[in-house]
């Protein structure tokens, strides 16, 4: 069944309904609110993600932008909206601009008042939906954009959307302070500012949980699996990047040995996103852990799902091997070699596998040779989601 999805999949994943959004522009006087006009953008995507849209990431946008030799934060011609839509595939595009106006008289306490105004375009009529916009504080800046969201929301899914207080009041409300140091390290350019950035905007509000996903992630690269974990494990479940923070907070906690919370973690993220990598890393923590019936169940839905990763097939073969269970073992052992001939450890347990000697203790060549996966990919399967339900 799941290989069949992985075949619908690649058979529509190029009709979905996907939305771009752009940051809007800047109309204020001054170049310094840049940022806003991300902070906006940023909302909304993670607004639409978070309701179940197809949203691409910042980093396709701005890959776009190099490709097409466009200026990030430049505003952009209503042609050239459509020319980058149109380069990355997208169907609709959000779009807007914001301005920054001066406080009125006997409200001089606060910073101003913040107008935003949005457009969605429909890259496949051609055909432009109606203004939305909201005006307000710009202390208030995060149920500002709650609203906004809420506004596109109405147009790009109007039979699902929630009340729009029911939506607002749902979201967490966060220091502006904290939002303008964050957004500016999304835009810093080199990874000390932005870590700087980042860790300045989750010290200013510790609820705000962006910061924390960002945070999470360096720390992963940096292969730091002990402040990793304290970070990840701060991502909202409200976070649009929640369960790929549980799939990485996952894997963090495998590499320090905390094999029943990475099991946690990775049944968290295959309830709902039932990815093949998913599977194998769950299978990974379940073997660690001393559950084989549930780690080989787990590697044969991982190869279910995709039967040429010679990886899948050395994992559910070292588990078959490790239960005792050798003429499977072998078989499978055969199987990731035919897809990779040069694995040496996948050689050298066959070899075991048909002299039929088990694990010795102790024995470190025998012991903890599962293989891990570390990319995620929840778009795939998000973009299936949305075409199953067309």
């Amino acid at each position: 069944m799941r290989l069949f999805l992985v075949w619908v999949l690649l058979c529509v994943a190029a009709h979905a309904e996907t939305v771009l959004v752009l940051p809007f522009f800047n109309h204020s006087k001054t170049a310094n609110l840049d940022w806003l006009g991300e902070s906006i953008a940023e909302s909304v995507h993670d607004a639409l993600v978070s309701e179940g849209l197809l949203a691409l990431d910042r980093e396709d946008r701005l890959e776009a932008y190099r490709r097409l030799n466009m200026r990030p934060g430049a505003e952009l011609t209503h042609a050239s909206i459509i020319k980058i839509g149109q380069s990355l595939d997208a169907t609709k595009v959000v779009y807007g601009e914001f301005e920054l106006l001066a406080p009125e008289s006997g409200k001089e306490q606060t910073k101003g008042t913040l107008r935003i105004n949005g457009r969605i375009v429909d890259l496949k009529d051609m055909r432009q939906g109606p203004p939305f916009g909201e005006l307000g504080a710009l202390e208030d800046l995060a149920s500002i954009e709650a609203r906004v969201d809420w506004q596109a929301l109405a147009q790009l899914i109007p039979k699902s959307v929630p009340p729009e207080q029911e939506y607002v009041k749902r979201q967490p409300p966060v220091r502006l302070d904290a939002v303008e140091s964050y957004i500016r390290g999304l835009l810093a350019t080199m990874p000390e500012q932005r870590y700087k950035l980042f860790t300045q905007s989750a010290r200013l509000d510790e609820h705000y949980s962006q910061p924390c996903f960002q945070l999470g992630k360096i720390a992963w690269e940096q292969k730091d699996y002990k402040n990793a974990a304290t970070w990840l494990a701060r991502v909202a479940k409200t976070d649009s990047h929640y369960l790929e923070a549980q799939f990485f907070l996952g894997l963090s906690q495998y590499q320090q040995g905390m094999y029943p919370a990475a099991e946690r973690d990775f049944q968290t993220v295959a309830a709902s996103v039932p990815l093949n990598e998913v599977f194998n890393n769950l299978g990974a923590a379940q073997s660690r852990r001393g559950d084989t019936a549930g780690a080989i169940a787990s590697f044969r839905k991982a190869l279910e799902g995709d039967s040429g990763d010679p990886d899948y097939h050395f994992n559910l073969a070292y588990e078959l091997w490790r239960a005792g269970e050798f003429d499977q073992a072998v078989e499978s052992f055969r199987a990731a070699l035919a897809r990779n001939g040069a694995d040496n450890e996948a050689t050298s347990m066959l070899g075991l596998a048909l002299k039929r000697q088990g694990p010795r203790a102790n024995d470190p060549k025998s012991e903890g040779r599962e293989r891990l996966k570390r990319n995620y990919d929840e778009a795939a399967y998000r973009q299936l989601q949305a075409e199953l339900k067309k």
